[in-house]
């Protein structure tokens, strides 16, 4: 009997320090990642926009990110940019001398996830986050740019369903510009309003054949549909960023596709919305 009690006390006393343990490591297992997100807690500018085109529908929008983001995602990106790469059709990316600048993907923290749900809201309440690409920063020192291209894919095997798709819309914003000039995003197919009021946000110094280019001011965005009614690209969707001259231009890429994303095509994504 002495032993069988000799026992008991044994056990209960590792399954105390058992319990104590895990409980332990409980409390220091809970990072802050694992917190509910809560919308609530954004800050919403109160942005201006400005509609540039009807067909395809483009809209400037002033005031689109707040300092404290745009200084946040300029740290929290500072050491991850290379080299940009263009999608091949093949499915895969690669190297070329149309894109000479240097990109960067944000992870989802409260402020990335406060911007995606402005670009969301923006849009709709029916367009889940699980539609958002990973937001990419792209960097363009002197003499880089990216030559006329369009956002949505015509290759297949870059808009499977498992990727969502093709790209139903795109906002690009300016995050810093620093002593510019040269670097706006021109619209060469997008005819420009002729008004001198819309000289602040365009580059009313650009020959008007050259369609619409927007100036890189810092915190303010441009907004853009891709797709056509039918399902197909819009055309008229072409667009360049500009070399930038002199200076320094770090812009901010919000896609959204027309499907969830599988998360497997989403290098940060968090599931949330896919299934």
């Amino acid at each position: 009997m002495p032993q069988i009690r000799c026992l008991s006390v044994i056990a209960i006393t590792v399954v105390s320090l058992l319990a104590g343990i895990v409980e332990g490591e409980a409390d220091s297992l809970t990072p802050s990642h694992f917190v509910p997100f809560s919308p609530e807690k954004c800050e919403n500018p109160p942005y201006r926009t400005r509609i540039i085109s009807k067909n395809p529908l483009v809209i400037y929008i002033a005031n689109f990110l707040t300092d404290k983001e745009m200084k946040h995602v300029l740290e929290v990106a500072k050491n991850d940019f290379s080299r940009s790469e263009v999608a091949e059709d093949d499915g895969t990316s690669s190297l070329a001398n149309s894109r000479t600048s240097q990109s960067a993907v944000l992870t989802r923290d409260d402020t990335v996830r406060c911007i995606e749900e402005r670009a969301l809201n923006f849009q709709g309440f029916d367009t889940g986050r699980a539609h958002l690409e990973s937001i990419q920063l792209v960097k363009y020192g002197t003499g880089e740019k990216y030559n006329a291209h369009t956002d949505w894919f015509d290759a297949e095997l870059q808009r499977t369903a498992g990727m969502g798709g093709n790209r139903e819309s795109s906002f690009f914003a300016y995050v810093e510009a620093s002593n510019i000039t040269g670097g706006g995003t021109n619209f060469p197919l997008i005819e420009v309003p002729r008004d001198e009021k819309w000289c602040d946000y365009i580059d009313c110094d650009e020959p008007w054949e050259n369609g619409v280019t927007f100036r890189p001011i810092p915190g303010s965005a441009v907004f853009w549909q891709n797709m056509l009614e039918d399902g197909s690209g819009d055309p008229n969707t072409l667009h360049a960023g500009l070399p930038v001259t002199s200076g320094l231009k770090i812009g901010m890429n919000i896609w959204t596709r027309q499907w969830p994303m599988n998360p497997i095509h989403n290098a940060d994504s968090d599931d949330e919305g896919y299934f």
